[in-house]
């Protein structure tokens, strides 16, 4: 199971909305067929692992490892249950049951009743941590959400800049953090600032130092008053915007109007979820951030402290919980805060199209 989540994490940034799935098939002692899922709308594990078998005659006698429950219907590709019992595959060890209502227990159902020798709950902490946002996504109806900022070793996020002149962005960390953010960026659908970030620090918000594709770029602009020069608005990547201003048009972007009296953020999630969009990256800035937390709406936080020193400017947000991990990166620290689900799903607000 270990080696299936390996397998599986190769498709982080690749299979959304589908979840991360690896493969292993065993043969006594020896591993004979591996697999995972690479791409959306392409084979699953399951398909995959089969297929490498250089001598399917040992399949009969195999166990079949998973990380996730094999599916029961036809979608953009055949169902794994049926494979595996077509290849007639005895013994199947599940990692963790599907949350997807259109397989949820009919994967495991189909193999049993096909005669199918049927273990789960194997690393399935592990299992579920993998597919968090597939998860999230589906038993919160919003998309798993990623906070992210950067702050001084005195606590500040950003220098007091003023919109109509600021001065430029203010590094706090160092390139190889900002390589990181790179990365997280190529990991995750879809990334959001606000319009105060867009101003001031007109960020691309691409994979530009990383290998991967770009997000889904969001920016909220309620009044609409957010100029066409900025880098968002480039057309180098799929961008749309959130605003309450009626027949708002943007050059290179979707608009999506938000009625003024709604709560943005659950609208936003709201629109999200519609959309099958899993997870959302947000870069800030301070405001923005705090609404997240206040709300509710997070699941986990990266927070870089810097090597830098402001003496005085814009405090950085605070989180109700404590570091999970901490990883040194350059002259950079890394704190990594997680949040427990909650029990009952978000709910969404009101938005137009």
């Amino acid at each position: 199971m270990e080696r299936c989540l390996e397998l599986a994490s190769k498709g982080l940034g690749s299979v959304a909305p589908n979840p991360m799935v690896g493969c292993v098939i065993v043969h006594g002692d020896r591993i004979i067929g591996e697999g995972y899922h690479r791409v959306y709308g392409e084979a699953h594990a399951e398909v995959n692992a089969i297929a490498s078998v250089k001598d399917p005659g040992l399949l009969s006698g195999s166990t079949l490892y998973v990380n996730l429950e094999p599916c029961s219907h036809q979608g953009k590709t055949p169902a794994c249950s049926r494979l595996i019992l077509d290849r007639k595959i005895p013994r199947v060890v599940i990692g963790k049951a599907d949350p997807n209502p259109v397989v949820a227990g009919k994967g495991l159902r189909m193999l049993k009743e096909g005669g199918t020798e049927v273990r789960t709950g194997v690393m399935e902490k592990e299992c579920l941590e993998l597919n968090k946002r597939f998860f999230t996504w589906h038993r919160e109806k919003r998309p798993w959400v990623l906070l992210k900022w950067a702050r001084t070793r005195d606590g500040f996020i950003d220098r007091l800049r003023p919109t109509e002149n600021p001065d430029g962005v203010s590094w706090i960390t160092g390139p190889p953090a900002r390589q990181w953010v790179h990365k997280w960026r190529s990991e995750e659908q879809a990334i959001l600032v606000g319009t105060r970030t867009a101003l001031l620090d007109d960020p691309q918000l691409t994979v530009r130092h990383w290998q991967g594709r770009n997000p889904l770029r969001l920016v909220i602009d309620r009044k609409g008053t957010l100029p066409g020069h900025l880098k968002l608005f480039d057309g180098i990547a799929e961008t749309l915007v959130f605003t309450s201003e009626p027949g708002k048009v943007y050059e290179n972007a979707g608009c999506i109007q938000i009625p003024g009296s709604t709560d943005y953020l659950p609208a936003i999630l709201g629109y999200l979820y519609e959309h099958e969009i899993q997870s959302l990256l947000v870069e800030g800035g301070a405001a923005l951030l705090n609404s997240f937390i206040r709300s509710g709406l997070w699941d986990e936080a990266r927070v870089f402290t810097g090597n830098a020193y402001f003496g005085q400017g814009i405090p950085s947000p605070v989180l109700p919980s404590v570091p999970v991990h901490r990883i040194t990166t350059g002259d950079d620290l890394l704190e990594i805060y997680s949040k427990m689900p909650r029990s009952h799903a978000t709910k969404r607000g009101e938005f137009k199209s």
